[in-house]
Order: C-alpha cells, then structure tokens, then sequence
C-alpha cells in the first residue's frame, strides 16, 4: 500500500538557513536566525575516500513552503501529480521509481546498481553491502533495505569491525542502490518518500553524486542522511573541492522534528530544489536550507552542482559519521523507500 497521502508537515522548524561552503571548520551564513557550528559528516563515495569534520548549521523558528511546488496539484491514479495539467514554473515528473515490482522483487535493474563491498567506504563503516534479497528487496509497494546482524555467521570479510580495526568476519550486512549509467539529471526537483531506520549506529541516506570529476571534485549533495543517535535530525549537506585541509568542503543544514518526534516513526518526504547556482532543501516540503554558488565564491571554494548527478538510496552501519551500534541498537533494522520521483521545472531555460 502506498502511504503517500498519509505524508502530512509535522510542525514548525528553523528559519531557511542560507549557507556558503567554509571547508573544514568554517562558518555559514544564517537568514533570519543565529547558526551554531557542528561536525558535518557525509556518506563515502565510491572511491573511499573519508570524511573530516566541517562546517554546518541549525536554526529555530518557522519553516518555509517550497515555491512553485504545489502538493494538492492534480494526480494521476498511481498518485503523481499530472504533469499535463502544469503551468510554466512548476514541476514536471522525468524520473521515477514507485517500487511496484511483485512481493520479494530485487530493485528494478532498470533502475538501480547494487553495489558490494564491506571495506569500509572512506568512513570506517562496519557493513557489508550484498545484492542479498534479504538486504533490498520490493515489499508491500515500497523498496526495503535492511541492516542485518550477521552473529558471526557470515562468508563476508570486512575492514572495520567493532572488535578489531583490522578487520575481520563481517558484523553487518545490508544494501547500497545507485543509479550511476541509468539515470541522472542536471537541475531539477529529487525527492523520496521515506521511512528510516531507528537506533545508534544507524546511518541512512539519499543522496547524489556528479556524473564526472570523482569524489570530492565531482560534488555530492545529500539529500537525507541521519545518525541514529539523532532520531529527530536530518542532515542536508554539498560536498566539493576544497583547497584547505582535508581536501573537500562540507556545510550541512539541520531539520529537526519539533517536540521530540523521531523521523523512523513515519514516513517523510525528503527532497531537493536544484537550478543553477543555488540549492534548497525541505522536509515535508518546509525549506530549511539554501546554498548558492555566490556564497561558495566568497569562501574561496569551487562548485561543482553544474553537471548531471545520479541518485544513491543506502544503509550504513557504524561509521565516523554516527558511531557505532550499542546494546540499544535492535536489529534487523529497515528503511522503507515508498518512492523516488524527479522532475525538471517547466519552462526553464536551462
């Protein structure tokens, strides 16, 4: 069943934070309200490379609805909105996966890469990605991606392990989908409708990465990421070239759930609003944050959001970004992806 029109915007949060990139230990630029300075922490990329901390923001008040995306717009009988029906600066679908395979379907090849590998991805990561249906498989009219506790008993060999940071049998399996040669797109609206795992540990994510250039030149933008010890907070970060230390710059805006709500209790709409020179993200269709390429220009710094990007949906275990599971931490833990949907703005001229 979809849960589509279950998605409701749950309270208030912060005022749009308008960010530039500061690299490591850098500052953001706040709208509206006061920023305060936390370790930003991202998802690898598939050359490994690791994270260091940088500079990111949070802030209170009211959120903003996003502009020129209308969520009671006309929809279709599979509940997308009727992109005939669109009027210049809005939205049109280009790009979509509803996960409506049969009950124990693998992701649609059509769609989704499976990626393998247990050495750690560039953060010290404590899973095994598998192509193992018990990992990602199609469930009810959502994809289901589970971290699984292996107790041992596994065939796969990992780098990092909480016992030894040599490595050894590996403590944790689970999936990692991207859509890298089968679908990317230059500017746009990315959203996914998404229900994430809950515990320490937990590190899920949607995000993006350029087509071209490698990581961190190519670019990454992270859509939604959390750690599981902040059951309340989604990250929304850029990733690019940086010329200070470490290498790559990191600034990340925080949304967080009024009133102690955690995000694994519901599902949430997680989505982007790209054009040229400028980035926003909401959650619930609330506008958290915005990043331009001028505010990137005044640190110094590169942007690399000019090229088409591809899509990625993952679940690590452990990691720099969060920490590692402890005695709370219940396994098998899921993150349900009720759909990924993208669209290009109506009559732009980009």
């Amino acid at each position: 069943m979809k849960i589509r029109a279950a998605l409701v915007i749950v309270g208030s949060l912060a005022s749009p934070v308008v960010g530039a990139f500061a690299g490591c230990g850098g500052t953001t630029q706040n709208s509206g309200s006061d920023a305060s300075l936390e370790a930003g922490g991202s998802d690898a990329d598939e050359a490994g490379a690791g994270w260091d901390s940088g500079g990111s923001s949070s802030s209170s008040g009211s959120g903003s609805s996003s502009s020129g995306y209308d969520a009671t717009a006309p929809t279709d009988a599979g509940g997308i909105r009727d992109s005939g029906s669109l009027e210049a600066g809005s939205w049109m679908l280009t790009w979509s996966d509803e996960f409506s395979l049969p009950n124990g379907s693998p992701p649609d090849p059509n769609n989704w890469n499976i990626e393998t590998g247990g050495g750690g991805w560039g953060n010290q990561e404590l899973e095994y990605y598998t192509t193992d249906l018990p990992n990602a498989q199609i469930q009810n009219g959502n994809l289901v991606i589970t971290a699984i506790a292996t107790q041992g008993n596994s065939s796969y060999q990992c780098a990092y392990t909480t016992a030894s940071s040599g490595g050894g049998t590996c403590e944790y399996t689970s999936a990692r989908l991207d859509s890298n040669g089968l679908f990317s797109q230059l500017y746009g609206r990315f959203e996914a409708s998404i229900r994430i795992p809950a515990g320490p540990g937990m590190w899920p994510a949607f995000w993006g990465l350029g087509v071209s250039g490698g990581w961190p030149k190519g670019g990454e933008i992270d859509v939604m990421e959390n750690k599981g010890i902040e059951p309340s907070i989604n990250h929304g970060s850029l990733h690019g070239s940086y010329s200070g230390p470490g290498g790559y710059q990191n600034v990340t805006g925080i949304y967080t759930l009024p009133g102690g709500a955690k995000l694994s209790d519901a599902f949430h709409l997680y989505a982007i609003e790209w054009e040229p020179n400028v980035v926003r993200f909401y959650v619930d269709d609330q506008l958290y944050e915005t990043q331009t390429k001028a505010g990137i220009a005044a640190s110094g710094d590169q942007w690399p959001f000019d090229q088409p990007f591809y899509l990625l949906l993952n679940v690590a275990v452990g990691g720099t970004f969060g920490g590692p599971p402890t005695s709370s931490t219940v396994f098998p833990q899921q993150m349900l992806v009720d759909y990924v949907r993208v669209y290009s703005r109506v009559g732009a001229d980009y």
